[in-house]
Order: structure tokens, then sequence, then C-alpha cells
């Protein structure tokens, strides 16, 4: 039996106030308990495991110091909220649940809990909002703390340098935890991560930073610089040793500290709750502390789906599953490239996430990762298409929403061959609404020159991206999370024409317009619908949302009185709507039925089948659709199954 089973604390912490309750000889036994609570249930349900074990001592520590909610906390991603769950109510079924149907978000939500002062889900969002929170304290005369509590990959968002150069000049003070774990998903890339390296390992810094007074006592004419004060001092060890980057930007910087050490994580942020000016504490911790296969596979165990808990193995796939689409993408970017040296991939710190960890190891002279900075990406993919080359940029669709002026203003406006490949285009749905990719089909529907497509199936996918390639436009690709269909690919890609749609089944009454995975369930559909209405009903792969295929268009829709659209994308402004918008403007004499996700945010769940069932997305829901349009638009004769228009 372990201590934590012997000694249970963690069932009686119903809030801060039972943390600080605890004493010293407490903590550690608490850390156990939570680090064996979250091993337990990320193990079942997946998460994020390695950042959580992490910061056990320093949530700990920041509830027991702080004063929370009064003294709001803003997590930055907060998908390292896990701990800060455990210690404010939210024990017990709901986090067994977590990520799942009816339980605890894997990120922090404003609507879950008094605690969670800020949403997020995607990196770099922590310094603003917290910026903007203590921006407000200051107007309103009050005189709570606000923590941010940021990573080291933080700082390559320009998000979060941009509020950085605004601390000074915004508020009177603020908290900045900074908690360095030297990775984001993958290892941390650029200048900035280096930099931070440096402070870690400078010695005479550290020493200055932490014993300055102790150090002038030693040298003649120190203690008259103490006795003339704090500016004196600032300026004494700014002779010795150069200020760091963030107190030239203002803020006092402290550390770096162990950031597993309960007695100095409570000396060193009470220092910085008392102090009258901004402070940022460094804070060094080991992503995974407390689970050593988490520590030894620090990428991988980021965001782990289930798992063995006593080996780390992954959970067997059931038998015969296909390869997920991203590793299809990588290992055939990875085919091309090395056919063509003027291709190049480009990934925002997920290369295992995208598939292009593979092409990392293929062909690595061709390969870059610029760390958690989309709009950079972009950019730089642009940059590189001037000069002739073939970048291929591949971004989960709901992360690529931060370059969206990019895109617009950089890429497509300049006609640059830039080829996006999105994943996760769709549900991700133990993650939730921060991670859900729907709504790319939108915001790329109104922008000029995008092409904008999706395959039905994994060899589909390699044409589309070989055919991306090869026209030299702005093109994007979407597929979705997880297992492709398991469709043979061919020994060679085929070149697909630009807004060309494929049928699959002739028909004429009703057609079935659909994209990607929605092909396979019109395949299941369609001879329902054929059945209950003694009609004939056709099947088309849409391939593109743009540009759409007129020509089949506007040929169908002379027999076909209704047409239904099919797309795992929000119905405002997508595929659907660039059908209904093509159908109004050409005139044609049919109906449209879009079918796709609300206007809403759909939260997280525990499958896509279950999500589809809570958004009226089933196959009951959406046969109960068609049949009120199709009551509407024709009259079934049951005994000839003749149709006769209804006006």
């Amino acid at each position: 039996m372990s201590n934590a089973e012997a000694h249970p604390i963690l069932p009686t912490i119903q809030g801060p106030a039972d943390v600080k309750a605890l004493t010293t000889a407490q903590l550690d036994l608490l850390a156990q308990e939570i680090r064996e609570q979250i091993i337990e249930v990320t193990a079942k349900n997946g998460g994020h495991i390695g950042p959580n074990l992490g910061v056990v001592e320093l949530t700990i520590m920041l509830h027991r110091v702080f004063n929370s909610p009064t003294d709001p906390f803003v997590f930055d991603v907060a998908h390292q909220g896990y701990v800060h769950k455990l210690l404010t109510g939210r024990q017990g079924e709901a986090f067994g649940k977590l990520r799942q149907t009816d339980g605890l978000s894997g990120f922090l939500n404003r609507a879950e809990s008094e605690y969670d002062s800020f949403g997020a889900g995607h990196a770099g969002t922590a310094l603003s909002a917290a910026l903007g929170m203590a921006a407000a304290r200051d107007l309103n005369g009050g005189n709570e703390n606000v923590v941010a509590l940021i990573g080291d990959a933080t700082l390559t968002c320009g998000i979060a340098l941009e509020a950085l150069n605004n601390i000074v000049q915004s508020t009177k003070k603020m908290v900045v935890v900074l908690n360095d774990n030297e990775w984001s998903i993958a290892k941390n890339v650029g200048a900035i991560s280096k930099y931070l390296g440096e402070l870690i390992t400078n010695p005479t810094y550290n020493r200055l930073h932490h014993d300055l007074e102790g150090f002038l006592k030693k040298m003649p004419g120190g203690d008259s610089i103490i006795q003339l004060g704090g500016k004196m001092k600032k300026e004494a060890k700014d002779f010795f040793v150069p200020s760091s980057l963030f107190e030239k930007l203002g803020l006092r910087y402290l550390g770096p500290i162990d950031g597993h050490d309960f007695e100095l994580l409570e000396k060193y942020l009470k220092f910085a709750k008392d102090s009258p000016e901004s402070v940022i504490l460094h804070v060094i911790t080991q992503k995974g502390r407390g689970y050593e296969v988490a520590i030894q596979q620090p990428e991988r165990f980021h965001g782990a789906s289930p798992f063995d808990p006593d080996t780390g193995k992954a959970l067997p796939s059931k038998p015969n599953t296909p390869p997920n689409y991203q590793n299809v993408f990588g290992e055939h970017l990875s085919k091309l490239a090395k056919k063509d040296r003027d291709i190049i991939g480009i990934t925002a710190a997920m290369p295992s996430g995208t598939g292009l960890n593979i092409f990392q190891k293929e062909v690595p002279e061709q390969f870059y990762d610029v760390g958690i900075a989309e709009e950079h990406a972009v950019l730089f993919a642009a940059g590189l298409a001037t000069q002739g080359k073939k970048p291929v940029v591949a971004i989960y669709s709901t992360f690529l929403q931060r370059a969206y002026d990019q895109i617009i203003h950089d890429v497509c406006l300049q006609k640059l061959p830039v080829v996006f490949c999105m994943d996760r285009a769709g549900l991700s749905p133990n993650d939730g609404p921060t991670h859900h990719g729907l709504f790319d089909l939108s915001y790329l529907h109104c922008v000029p020159e995008a092409i904008v497509m999706q395959p039905k199936d994994e060899d589909e996918q390699v044409d589309m991206l070989y055919s991306a390639i090869e026209y030299q436009h702005p093109a994007f690709i979407r597929w979705p999370r997880g297992a492709a269909v398991g469709t043979p690919i061919k020994p060679e890609p085929a070149l697909i024409e630009i807004g060309k749609a494929e049928v699959i089944t002739e028909g004429v009454d009703i057609q079935l317009w659909a994209l990607g995975p929605w092909v396979e369930d019109c395949k299941r559909l369609a001879p329902i619908i054929a059945k209950k209405y003694g009609l004939t009903v056709g099947i088309v792969n849409a391939r593109f949302s743009k540009p759409l295929d007129q020509g089949l268009l506007s040929k169908q829709s002379e027999g076909a009185r209704l047409i239904i659209t099919f797309e795992d994308n929000v119905i405002q402004g997508g595929f659907g709507s660039s059908v209904l918008e093509t159908v109004n403007e050409l005139d044609l004499n049919t109906s449209v039925l879009r079918v796709g996700w609300p206007d809403n945010f759909v939260e997280h769940g525990s499958s896509v089948g279950q999500l589809r069932l809570e958004n009226g997305l089933d196959d009951a829901a959406i046969l109960a659709r068609i049949d009120t349009r199709v009551s509407r638009k024709f009259a079934i004769l049951s005994e000839s199954h003749v149709r006769s228009d209804i006006t």
C-alpha cells in the first residue's frame, strides 16, 4: 500500500482553504496522491499527462500562497489545469470522466468553475488576458493579485511578446510565473529557448540574483550601495551581469528556482505576492515528473491516448485499423520531397501531431519547426514560395485560425503557391470547442484564390497532396483526426482536376453532395432514402468546397428536386452555403438541405458519434429532416411510386 493510500489527503481537499490548512509534512503526500489520480484517469481517458505531472508542486503552492478565486489565475493553454481542478472541488466522478461526455473539460472553462478565471486551449493567451484583468483591477481601485502561469514555449508566440512589451505601461503590478520545462509538445526551438537555457546555466547570473546583498557586502564600498537602496543595487547588479530580457521590459526577474521544492516555491511566491512591482518568477520543472515513462517520452505523453498505467504502453488498436491520415500524409510527402528538393515541410511545434515527424526523419534538410508561431509559419512559407520553393504547411485546422491575416494578405493576395494541410478538420471530441476544426470551410470560403478540398479516403488524400503541389497555387487540404478509411493507395499519385467532383452513385431525384468522411455516411443513408420514398438517390464526392463543380451541379439540378449537402463544418458559411449560393446565382430549379454542425460551440464528448447524437447529426435526426423536406417537395403515391410536383 502506498503512502498516499495509507494517508488519504486529496479527498479532503474541497478548495484552496483546505490546501492552506495542511501541514508542511502533508504537502508531499498530497502531491503523490494527485500524481496517482492524474495517471489513473488519463490512462483510462487519455489527456495531457506530462504537463500536469510537472506542475503539481507549483499549483499546490499557488493555491497555498494566493487567494483564488479573488486572486485570479490565468493558465496559458490551460492543458496543465488538472491539478488546479483537483484542488478546487472537482474531484470524484466528474474528474473520473475528464474529457468524456458529462465530465470535466480537459482545459479551463469559465462555465465550469468560478476558479477558472479565463478559458483557453491555444498557447500564448495568458499574458494578454491577465494584463487586461490587472488593468481592470487598477481602474477599479482593487488590490487583488493577478497571476499568469505561462510555459517557456509561450514566449515563442508573438502575442505573448506583445503582452510583455505592454505590462509596465498598462498596470501597476501583475505576477508572471514562467514554468520552464524545455518542452511545448515537441522540444522547444529557437533563440528564446536558448536564452532561457543560458539563464538557467549561468552560475554568476544565478548567484547575483539570489544573493546580491551578500555579494555586495564582500566588496569594498558594498555597504554604501546597500544603504542607498534599490536603484543603486539594481545598477550595481547590471554592472556585474547584464539585466535579463524581462528586466529590460520592466519586470523584476526572480529565479530560476526548483519548481518541485515546496519551501523555495513558498518563499518566492510570497515575495512576488508582496512585491509592489510586476514580477516574473522563473521556475524549472520536469515534464512528466513522478512517472518515469512520461519523463523518458515527453512528446508522446504531452497529450496521450489511453494507455496501460503500469507500462505506459498505448492500448492496442482494433485489428486491421487503417493508418492515421497524418501518417499517410507524412509518408507520402516524404516520398514526393525526395524526388523534388524544392518541397519544404513546415510545422508550428507539432511534428508528430501532423505526421511531419516522418518527414523530419526522412528529409531533415527540407524540414522546419518554427515553434508555436503559426503566423510566422505562414509568412515564412510565403517568403519561401517567392523564391521558387514549394512549402507545405501542416497545422491543425483550429490553430490555423491564428494566421488568418497571413493567409489572406500574404499568401492568397499574392497568389503564392503555399499548400496548407489541415489536420483535425472536424471534431477533436475529447478536447472540445477550442480544438474542433469546424470553421475552416467557412473562414476560407470568402478568400479569393483559395482552393479548398477534402479527400474521401487516404488514396485521394495523396492525390490531392500531389495535385496541390503540382498546381502551384494557394491550396488547402483538410482531413479528420485519426484513422483513414482503409483504401489501398496507388503506387503513383494521380492529378485531380481542380474543382472537379466525383459521382459515386448515379441518381436523379435526390442528390447527396458530401465532403470527406460524410461520403461513407451517404453510402449508408442513400439506399434507406431511396427505399423509403421510391426515388433514385445519387451520391457525389464533392472533393472541393472551393471552387465547386458548377457544371455537375447545374446538370444534376435539371432532374433533382432536392440536393442535400454534408460537411464536418459549422453550417454557417461552409460547403452547404457554397452550394446554396451557387444554386441561387445560377437560378437552378432545385432545393438545398444542408447537414452540418449547428451555430454554437460544440462541447467535448467521448466520441464523434456521441457528439453527432447530441447535435442532431445522427442517422435518425438526419433522416427526420430529410423526411420533412421531402414531404414538402414530393407527393409519394406509395402504390406506383410516381412523383408529382407540389407547388
